[in-house]
């Protein structure tokens, strides 16, 4: 087992993506960019601040929006239409939809304005006087959002993020520091989506454990890694198992934050996420088809990860443990097989029906390190766990949230809404535990039948009666196309939640 103690955050290299700068101006800027942004709402139509705006550019706003109107446009969320100026020291006038005014709306509309200024240097942006908090928040989420890239390509490889965004709705308020949140949440969703993104010829377990380790030294996290010899010392079964058919040996990372002046009634939650960094299937190989895009399969660690990243800088105050369940699934000699009988930690043992449902295998052994060792007041566990989920919410609406405890699901429900990775509350039938029934073993980890719920099933015998949550986001881990605040791909479900979650003022009131 490798471990190391909190780190300095200038001991490592700087994990964390280069953002475009989001300032606050107090007051309309007297200069500002060679671009300026208006954001529109659909009913509150300009912002308050348009008519000086309108002055310092040489435009009549009211004007402009009318004719883009009968052009077509429509300030619905996200929707833009540019127009240039001919003089003058500001070269156009961006008009911007807000839709209906809400978090979600400003969300979209940021990303809007991200993906716009991709190749500009500033963008000045007015928005409305008196947005409130969380609509703002999420407006700088969205520009964080919006400005997600990822590439490896050497030629072609497209404008870089715009460097500085200026907002300001003309009045003398300061709201740098519901900005900088905002940011540090999008910051969480790019991290997450950056892990899911990367291929898996560069990432494996022991990535993903040089990752976590770069990030803790930067946050002020304690960070413990068991490798494959520990794990094997320690009875993690089902990391082993899933990773026994790969040359890339399994990892079990585990993150520890706790917040100043913690006490030993400070809350505690504990987070347990799949981290498998490449899925084919094992011996139970997906077809061709199945298979693309399995590098994503490890959305739920990655997502843990970058929420344990945020935790100090936006002020947590509950203890928190990330737990990271990580191996490659892969076919060979030594692999893993249909009809093995695997000992999790803790002595559960399941029989293997599909070495293709290695998810919840892993995620086990987490859940009892987490009830047996830590013993917090909560667990979630997160993952791409089941194409059920899909068959069941469809795409890129809603994930599936289980749990044991009413309380527990509010929270994450509310933190979805809040977030916009909306959580859709599935039941946990007691009827359907005959389905994963076996005399072989304590359960089998695969049966017909409903597919996400019996997944779901399975992982409650592992929680110890604790508050417990399991989130299933294979439904909303993939976007099909760039939209909003998604680009085409891995959408790193579920970091934007947790982190709001953990983040907001009593996270833990009424559970349990």
């Amino acid at each position: 087992m490798r471990t190391s103690k909190v780190a300095r955050r200038s001991s490592a290299r700087n994990s964390f993506p280069t953002l475009p700068a989001v300032v606050w101006q107090p007051g309309l800027p007297v200069h500002g960019s060679r671009t300026w942004v208006i954001v529109v709402g659909d009913e509150a139509g300009l912002p308050a601040a348009a008519k000086e705006a309108g002055e310092r550019l040489g435009v009549d706003l009211d004007r402009l929006l009318e004719a883009q109107r009968a052009t077509g446009f429509s300030p619905t969320a996200g929707a833009t239409t540019a127009y240039p100026l001919l003089t003058g020291e500001v070269a156009e006038v961006l008009l911007v939809g807000a839709g209906d005014g809400s978090p979600a709306s400003l969300r979209h509309a940021g990303a809007a304005i991200a993906r716009f200024g991709r190749g500009k240097d500033e963008l000045t942006t007015v928005v409305a006087e008196g947005i409130d908090d969380e609509a703002l928040q999420a407006f700088a989420e969205g520009i964080a959002l919006g400005s997600f890239t990822f590439t490896r390509k050497t030629v072609d490889v497209g404008k870089p993020l715009v460097e500085r965004v200026v907002l300001t709705d003309g009045s003398d308020h300061d709201r740098a520091a519901v900005l900088e949140r905002g940011l540090v949440i999008g910051r969480t969703g790019w991290l997450a989506r950056e892990f899911a993104t990367t291929p898996s010829n560069e990432k494996d377990p022991a990535w993903m454990a040089a990752r976590a380790t770069e990030l803790a030294a930067q946050t002020g996290l304690e960070v413990k890694v068991w490798d494959e010899k520990q794990l094997a010392a320690d009875g993690f079964g089902g990391i082993l198992a899933v990773g026994k058919g790969s040359t890339r040996p399994p990892r079990f990372i585990r993150l520890d934050y706790t917040p100043a002046g913690a006490t030993k009634n400070t809350p505690y939650v504990v987070l347990v996420g799949k981290g498998i960094t490449y899925d084919t299937g094992g011996l139970s190989l997906k077809p061709r088809e199945g298979m693309v895009s399995m590098k994503r399969d490890m959305t739920g660690g990655g997502s843990v990860i970058a929420t344990m990243s945020a935790l100090r800088d936006l002020g947590a105050q509950v203890r928190v443990t990330g737990l990271i369940c990580s191996a490659e699934n892969m076919p060979s000699g030594t692999a893993y097989r249909p009809d093995d009988v695997i000992r999790h930690y803790g002595g559960r043992t399941t029989e293997v029906k599909n070495t293709d449902a290695e998810g919840r295998l892993v995620l086990a052994d987490g859940l009892a390190y987490a009830v047996n060792e830590l013993k917090p007041d909560a667990v979630v566990d997160i993952a791409t766990l089941t194409g059920a989920i899909k068959v069941s919410l469809g795409s890129m609406l809603y994930g599936g949230l289980f749990a044991t405890d009413d309380g527990l699901a509010a929270r994450l429900a509310d933190a979805g809404e809040v977030s916009g990775e909306r959580l859709w509350r599935m039941p946990l039938p007691d009827e359907y535990a005959d389905l994963i029934s076996t005399p072989i073993a304590d359960s089998v980890n695969s049966s017909k039948g409903p597919g996400s719920i019996t997944a779901a099933l399975f992982l409650k015998a592992f929680t110890g009666g604790l508050p417990w949550a399991h989130l299933d986001l294979s439904s909303i881990a993939e976007s099909p196309r760039d939209e909003y605040e998604y680009s085409l791909g891995a959408t790193g479900a579920g970091a934007r939640l947790l982190t709001t979650w953990l983040t907001s003022e009593a996270p833990t009131a009424g559970i349990g």
